[in-house]
């Protein structure tokens, strides 16, 4: 027994280990640690002794993994946000070149997490099963399926496959001791391969580079790609093939390409200012006067890159998070800028233009951003330019005396309300979210909050059309609730400016992928992405993603950062200080109160007294209960599909075949050993033992079945199957329910279970 499960940990152990380093190829900055606790989840469950403590196990296990892979509580609700991250994290594949960050795509970790956990606990369960062929097949999906989809060492992974393979199929002989010759000819296999790829005879390219096939567009020059960055909403598509726009030598740590920002809004769409900066040759310098940030002793802030245009068609210069300066060669002449956020050079930029920029990027925490006054300088004050809802129409700013009534006089006034008036149900929208929050970052956290979980959007690059004379933003919020980055972007900060805080969209690209080799960030057309500039005193403009499953900003003061500090949120949001009444209101998180404008206005006195997050058993079980439902459905559909397919003839011999495999499956079931050999009339004889069931004709037509003429086997096969239904009936009556219970949840049936 000892000497069994020593060999189960050895073969599960080097399974899992190919399988969990395949996946976590596919990103950068994955932890050791955590991979090597996802193995020891994997294996654990194939030490057990029997099926139920295997089964409880990889629940546990499970419900361990995908906590720590989704970052989940432990309320009733977390299997719904299991669900959703999940399937968020599978969509962002679609989008994100490989390998990805995983702080910056906290999802499309937490689905890599879960893959290799569930290969290699297949394999694992396999090996303890002693079924060798299973658990060739879970390591070589396990593991083959990654590694097809990312270049690079490719020999190295396909040997290192192999030999697992061999080790497993001749771990797992009925005769390990003899191993014979399939180890030296697994390394003559291995030997000549490297010989192939080492020998100047032979390309090094590979012979079918399937991942890269695309049988809709011929080969064709590299093109370069031009945007309209105004927003439209008409509808998202990008193209088939991904061309690298931009490499951008920079630090590691993930950043917001912004080429440009929007800061006026005519009808509800975004528009850039025009352009009203000096030229200067070689140097263009920009920020509003009240607007920057102090730099004193954040010299950390002060972000350099060295940019090469690849494939881009514009005349606009691209820089990480805010830009302050540009350094340019003098092939590009002029650089115009706008003190506002944008740079232009005298002419549209060319492949292999190159120039340097340097950005502020802080990364203000939770705390510090909820002690920032709504204070604002008279750019914001005076001149309303980001506080304008439409053109000619501003808001007071947050914080303001009666600002709510001056709001509603507003929309009610005749000149500058007809204007606005089709914005209503948006700006109610707004109040009714975030209306009663105690700080500038306690409505932008709710909001974006709101918009990533809370509202039950969905990322869509073709929404529907809105109404007539519903503008699309309006139609987005209150409606079909599906729409892309410009939607959200747009949305957050028009409803920002209804609730008096400066915003703007800032557009540009995502970080795309990091090359560690290069120190470069390689930049495509599919990053292209819009966001949300908020201005708050002492920090400058900072972003926040609304945007959900499209990545977010690198610091601690956005819900979409994959370091928010959600302790401190919450406390924010309910507008208390300290940490000592987090369990009473982290489960809020900005939602769900009420007033007599509308429902949901953040103020402290409605949050309930107590939250669902606490580690208490209720949440335990809900997480658990639902993760039960899944394994129960899972191995119900298994054995289904099994059984059906096994009548999908007309050969009254295989009739006979499915039926005696059919009650054999039901004796292992309910933990009788049955003999290999254990024909169908032996097979009766065991159910009329075992169960205390009569079994009646069912041996006779058997026989007949199987061994009779043609003509009576026929008709002897459906009266067995006959039979065979009342026989299942008569079980099902003995059984008690804890005995049908464990019969449905069996795997001997399915040969996981070590039957004989």
């Amino acid at each position: 027994m000892a000497s069994g499960r020593v060999t189960t940990l050895l073969l599960s152990a080097v399974a899992g280990l190919l399988i969990v380093w395949s996946w976590l190829r596919l990103e950068t900055g994955a932890s050791v640690w955590q991979a090597a606790v996802v193995l020891l989840l994997a294996i654990v469950p194939a030490l057990a002794g029997g099926w139920i403590g295997r089964l409880a196990l990889s629940l546990a296990g499970l419900v361990v993994v995908s906590g720590t892979a989704f970052h989940l509580g432990l309320g009733w609700h977390e299997p719904g946000r299991l669900l959703t991250r999940s399937w968020e994290g599978f969509l962002e594949f679609y989008d994100v070149r490989l390998p990805f960050n995983a702080a910056f795509h906290p999802h499309m970790h937490g689905v890599i997490l879960l893959a290799a956990f569930a290969f290699a606990l297949a394999a694992a369960l396999a090996v303890a099963s002693r079924r060798a062929s299973l658990a060739a097949l879970a390591l070589l999906v396990g593991a083959g399926w990654p590694a097809t989809v990312l270049s690079g060492h490719g020999l190295l992974r396909g040997a290192a496959i192999l030999l697992g393979l061999l080790v497993l199929l001749v771990g797992l002989r009925d005769r390990p001791r003899r191993l014979g010759w399939a180890p030296a000819a697994g390394l003559l296999v291995v030997l000549v391969g490297l010989l192939a790829s080492t020998s100047p005879a032979l390309a090094k390219r590979a012979f079918l580079n399937w991942q890269t096939w695309d049988l809709t567009t011929h080969q064709s020059k590299p093109v370069s790609v031009s945007y309209v960055w105004d927003s439209r909403y008409n509808g998202l598509t990008f193209p088939r093939k991904t061309t690298t726009v931009l490499r951008i030598q920079a630090s590691p740590t993930p950043h917001y390409w912004r080429t440009t920002v929007l800061n006026s809004v005519i009808n509800g769409y975004w528009e850039e200012d025009p352009l009203t900066g000096s030229g200067q040759e070689g140097t263009g310098v920009f920020g509003e006067a009240g607007l920057l940030p102090s730099f004193k002793g954040r010299s950390k802030a002060l972000v350099k890159q060295h940019v090469t245009v690849v494939g881009l068609s514009d005349d606009r210069l691209t820089g990480a998070s805010v830009p302050l300066r540009f350094t340019t060669s003098p092939d590009l002449g002029f650089v115009f800028t706008d003190p506002a956020g944008t740079a232009r050079a005298s002419r549209a930029l060319q492949r292999g233009d190159s120039y340097d920029v340097t950005s502020y990027e802080l990364e203000p925490t939770p705390e510090q951003l909820a002690r920032s006054k709504a204070i604002y300088p008279p750019v914001i004050t005076m001149r309303r330019k980001y506080l304008e809802v439409e053109q000619g129409v501003s808001l007071p700013p947050f914080g303001t005396p009666n600002r709510w009534e001056t709001v509603d006089e507003t929309f009610d006034s005749y000149y500058r309300g007809r204007l606005i008036e089709p914005f209503r149900p948006l700006e109610e929208r707004a109040r009714s979210i975030a209306g009663g929050a105690k700080s500038p970052y306690a409505a932008a956290v709710a909001l974006e909050r709101w918009f990533r979980t809370g509202g039950g959007f969905v990322y869509d690059q073709h929404p529907p059309k809105p109404p007539p004379g519903v503008p699309p933003l309006v139609d987005f919020v209150t409606r079909t609730h599906k729409g892309y980055c410009q939607h959200f972007a747009g949305a957050m900060a028009l409803m920002l400016r209804y609730l008096g805080i400066p915003a703007r969209v800032a557009a540009g690209f995502n970080s795309g992928s990091f090359d560690n080799r290069t120190g470069e960030w390689d930049v495509t057309d599919h990053d292209a992405h819009t966001w949300v500039e908020v201005w708050f005193r002492g920090w400058g403009w900072l972003p926040f993603d609304p945007t959900p499953g499209r990545g977010g900003p690198a610091g601690t003061y956005s819900s979409s950062s994959p370091r928010f500090n959600e302790a401190v949120a919450a406390l924010v949001l309910a507008g208390k200080d300290g940490l000592k009444s987090f369990d009473k209101h982290r489960s809020q998180l900005g939602f769900a109160v009420r007033s007599s404008r509308g429902p949901d206005i953040l103020t402290p006195e409605t949050i309930p007294a107590s939250g669902s997050h606490g580690w208490r058993t209720p949440g335990i079980l809900g997480l658990l209960l639902f993760v039960l439902a899944c394994v129960t459905a899972a191995i119900t559909i298994a054995k289904t599909l099994l059984r059906r397919g096994r009548y999908l003839t007309r050969d009254p011999r295989r009739l006979a075949t499915a039926c005696r495999k059919e009650l054999r499956d039901i004796l292992r079931d309910q933990q009788v050993d049955v003999p290999a050999s254990a024909t169908l009339s032996e097979l009766t004889r065991l159910v009329e033992l075992e169960l205390g069931v009569k079994t009646g004709t069912c041996g006779a037509h058997a026989t007949v079945a199987r061994f009779g003429p043609a003509a009576s086997a026929e008709e002897a096969a459906w009266e067995l199957r006959r039979d065979l239904r009342a026989l299942r009936r008569g079980i099902r009556s003995q059984l008690t329910r804890f005995e049908r219970l464990r019969g449905l949840l069996s795997l001997r049936s399915l040969g996981l279970a070590g039957s004989r």
